[in-house]
């Protein structure tokens, strides 16, 4: 090991379990990429798709957040900053690459000598041709495609830690006041979408056609929130919490957090839904009710973190089993969400069974293939 590197891994039990679940949930949310994208076609297949997407958003904020807790305060474990840089991003590199590549060639695999009759909806034969194949498993250096979709998280992780070791320099000298107010700032950012939705229909016209808000045009994209904004947040807020847990009672812990969570998940299935009616199958639109940082996805994130910080006790074995394998899990498991849905396509099964069976296969099957391969060390930094 380096000389001056410190990286033991942090062993926080509830930490463990949070993953585990984070994880679960990211695989349950593509499992229901293939009832949403039924759009109007299957009502029923539509709105079951969404009312368990819109519940499992909080799966990237709490897996944020877990980054927080484990790398903040960073001079715990990092005595310098190119340490810091060449240990935590040398980690996302070669899976970036490899995953990149191969992902696309799970997918036409899969789709022309797996099952070319598949029924999925996000799946077509275009997709999956040889000509279509080349340019994704090159164009990572640009940016993620639909086969490596998932890998949009790794993009930004990259910037994340860019920027991890500027705000623990900040939180060296922060008082508790400070890092609340930053968070309230943040906090308004998380309302900028749906300004920018509604600000049309109070005669807002843009600039120039571009309907970005204050600041944003066509020749500036940096807008007043843009530098306190995003997942950001979440790093601060886990740090917030971290450091300075709630002391509240149980009592007022339910008395406030549960219709928290359940106003913000009616937000986001309501409004997911109501999307639709106006603009069917426009994403443009749609993805904006389910932002991972949007204020109705925080009011979820955050009371299943507060709630998943108070567990107490030694962690199951079955969960410390899983927990060092949910990094691979999520470079792993997005191709086979297509054959977890054709598994269960004609069971006779309801939308919901169908959908969460799909995501337990997949989460197994996926936790067994990278178990696999984390027991040779040519193949474990792939997904660990």
């Amino acid at each position: 090991m380096a000389s001056g590197l410190k990286v033991e891994r942090e062993h926080i039990a509830w930490i463990d379990t949070l993953r585990v679940l984070a994880c679960f949930l990211v695989v349950l949310a593509h499992a229901c990429d293939h009832f949403v994208g039924q759009f109007d076609n299957d009502r029923i297949a539509f709105l079951t798709g969404t009312a368990i997407g819109s519940l499992v958003r909080p799966c990237v904020p709490l897996f944020v957040m877990v980054t927080g807790v484990l790398l903040l305060p960073v001079a715990d474990r990092y005595r310098s900053l190119t340490l810091f840089y060449s240990h935590r991003l040398g980690r996302l590199v070669w899976p970036l690459i490899f995953w990149s590549v191969m992902l696309p060639v799970m997918g036409f695999c899969y789709f022309n000598y797996v099952n070319p009759a598949t029924e999925s909806p996000m799946l077509s034969a275009e997709m999956y041709t040889a000509e279509a194949l080349t340019p994704r498993m090159w164009s990572w250096i640009f940016n993620f495609n639909y086969d490596s979709t998932a890998l949009w998280y790794l993009y930004m992780l990259v910037g994340l830690y860019l920027v991890i070791p500027v705000i623990d320099g900040w939180l060296r000298t922060a008082s508790r006041s400070d890092i609340r107010l930053l968070l309230y700032i943040w906090g308004v950012s998380l309302c900028l979408p749906y300004i920018q939705m509604a600000a049309p229909l109070l005669g807002y016209e843009g600039v120039f056609g571009n309907f970005g808000l204050l600041g944003v045009c066509d020749w500036n994209m940096f807008g007043v929130f843009y530098y306190v904004s995003g997942f950001v947040g979440y790093l601060l807020l886990a740090y917030y919490m971290k450091t300075y847990p709630l002391a509240w009672s149980r009592a007022k812990m339910a008395a406030v957090l549960i219709p928290m969570f359940l106003i913000g998940y009616a937000v986001t299935f309501g409004g997911y839904v109501v999307v639709q009616n106006y603009h069917p199958g426009d994403y443009a639109y749609l993805e904006v009710v389910w932002l991972f940082c949007g204020i109705n996805v925080f009011m979820m994130t955050f009371p299943a973190f507060a709630f998943m910080q108070r567990l107490k006790g030694r962690t199951p074995r079955l969960v410390s089993f899983l927990a060092p394998l949910t990094f691979g899990i999520y470079l792993v498991h997005f191709p086979l969400e297509n054959g977890g849905y054709d598994l269960y396509a004609h069971s006779g099964l309801p939308y919901w069974a169908r959908v969460i069976l799909s995501a337990v296969t997949v989460f197994i099957v996926t936790a067994a293939v990278v178990w696999i391969l984390r027991q040779w060390s040519v193949t474990r930094r792939l997904v660990s």
